[in-house]
């Protein structure tokens, strides 16, 4: 569960900019890019943020995550216990080729399916008469972030998030100071390799 909040990540980029008062880089401005941080460290490493928890199913056979689902990991239970297993669409339709028909709804699921190109949803079987609830695991994108917010990622990725920061402060003022590009590079590449688990990262000294 993470515990460092949002203002405390941005204060260690200032700090490091030397810019204490965020006279050249505002809090907000920082803010932002740290909401973009983790949704491209989510983007790079998607098992950074996977959410467990409850979903209401809608009636019918096809299901869809909630908006800020991504795709689909797994269903593997029913509110009140009963496992769920998942199994592949073409056996459902071949054994039981009506199993979409809204007759057969039940409101214990016993398998789900994934439903093709689209990772945001999803079978289930039998069909749901609505309001039922499983326990769905999924990607997610990490959420919007007010200064007093704690960040969605586990407290590990915080150097990268500052990496994050970093890069994009450069990256603003490599138009006027060219040799920011190069710091803004070095900090980039520090958050890839953090973010994708590769290897440690160094950044020469800013």
């Amino acid at each position: 569960m993470p515990t460092t909040i949002a203002s405390a990540v941005v204060g260690r980029a200032a700090r490091l900019l030397q810019d204490h008062e965020y006279v050249r880089w505002t809090q907000p401005e920082m803010l932002d890019w740290l909401i973009d941080g983790q949704r491209e460290a989510a983007l790079i490493n998607p098992s950074l943020y996977v959410i467990t928890g409850p979903l209401t199913l809608a009636a019918g056979t096809l299901q869809r995550l909630p908006d800020d689902g991504k795709a689909l990991l797994d269903v593997p239970r029913n509110e009140n216990g009963y496992a769920v297993t998942r199994i592949a669409r073409k056996a459902l339709d071949a054994q039981v080729p009506d199993w979409h028909r809204p007759a057969r709804a039940k409101t214990k699921v016993l398998h789900f399916c994934l439903s093709g190109d689209d990772a945001t949803t999803f079978y289930v079987y039998p069909p749901s008469p609505g309001g039922n609830v499983v326990t769905a695991v999924y990607e997610a994108i990490p959420p919007a972030l007010l200064l007093g917010d704690s960040i969605a990622l586990d407290d590990s990725y915080v150097s990268a998030l500052v990496d994050y920061l970093m890069y994009r402060a450069y990256e603003k003022d490599s138009e006027y100071a060219p040799e920011n590009a190069g710091f803004a590079a070095l900090h980039r590449a520090a958050f890839n390799a953090l973010v994708k688990g590769t290897a440690p990262a160094t950044v020469s000294p800013t």
